[in-house]
């Protein structure tokens, strides 16, 4: 590579983002390399940028991200606007939290350089304060945070002297439900929930770091119960039967849908195995199928994937 060619392709993506030209301009004769922005000097060069540059100066960021080697996904002025009216504050009560303004923009910035082709899509991206995030490809990059919400990532790789910011429409947040608060905000697992509080799982569902739950609906129950000639009562009221059969559908790590070992055998919590086809159906060790019918459901502990049938392990 010829030895303009890298702060070339950087003025160029700074002028895409509206950056100060007079910022990245080269003076000739010396190191190119010294004369490309910090990150937080090239947030400061945009104007769409303002309010992130306040947010990380109130929570005490500015040395990190001027020094550290890393990536950020950059939210606009408008994704904070957006932000201030969904959680119904004020841009001085942000600001002024400083715990939570350190947790959401912590959550933004990860500890290396990863340019857009290096992403790797549809896995858990870990931040660094903790958590995780996905990003898929479709007409656009987009982001799935730990609250099931989507952002759009609308500028890639501009690139700075300590790393890589990638410009985002919409502020990422962290989770704030584990396994089982998530799955009690969701109808359709309502006897998911009754049968894992019969079972006394409750506990251990929230206080393990990382899991996978494949989580039948009530209409998988109901299915269930036609089949063995149980009433819910019964069922419930056998708990070593209930324990086998719901840590039948628990992995001790957290897998998302494009991490599944496509047909290998899963060892679940419970002991036994399953297999995952390709197209995402469930072989249980009674021969049983089980469709996957909703992947990839984030919560602070783990991800949950939605299935049409009531997994059971051998008798």
């Amino acid at each position: 590579m010829q030895k303009n060619a890298f702060p070339r392709r950087t003025l160029l993506l700074g002028a895409a983002l509206g950056l100060s030209m007079p910022l990245l301009q080269a003076c000739g004769g010396g190191d190119d390399h010294a004369e490309i922005p910090h990150i937080v000097d090239l947030a400061k060069g945009n104007p769409d940028l303002s309010i992130l540059v306040e947010a990380v100066v109130a929570a005490g960021l500015a040395d990190t991200l001027s020094t550290d080697t890393v990536t950020v996904f950059a939210p606009t002025n408008a994704a904070f606007a957006a932000l201030l009216a969904e959680l119904g504050i004020s841009k001085e009560a942000l600001l002024a939290n400083k715990a939570l303004l350190t947790q959401v923009l912590s959550y933004h910035v990860l500890g290396t350089r990863v340019l857009r082709n290096e992403v790797p899509l549809g896995k858990a991206i870990e931040p660094l304060d903790g958590g995780f995030f996905k990003v898929e490809a479709g007409s656009s990059l987009r982001i799935t945070d730990g609250r099931n919400r989507v952002s759009q990532i609308t500028t890639t790789d501009v690139l700075a002297r300590n790393g890589v910011v990638h410009v985002v429409d919409r502020v990422l947040l962290p989770a704030n439900q584990d396994i089982v608060d998530t799955a009690q905000s969701l109808p359709e697992f309502s006897v998911l929930v009754e049968a894992v509080i019969a079972a006394d799982l409750v506990s251990a569902l929230q206080n393990a770091a990382a899991l996978t739950v494949f989580a039948p609906t009530n209409a998988a129950f109901a299915t269930l119960l036609a089949e063995l000639g149980l009433s819910k009562e019964a069922l419930f009221a056998n708990k070593p039967l209930l324990t086998q059969v719901l840590t039948y559908h628990v992995l001790g790590a957290r897998v998302l849908k494009a991490e599944v070992p496509v047909g290998t055998a899963i060892a679940t919590l419970q002991g036994q195995t399953f297999t995952i086809g390709a197209d995402l159906q469930i072989t249980d060790r009674r021969g049983r199928t089980s469709q996957i019918i909703g992947t990839d459901v984030f919560t602070s502990n783990g991800v949950i994937h939605v299935i049409d049938r009531v997994l059971l392990p051998a008798a």
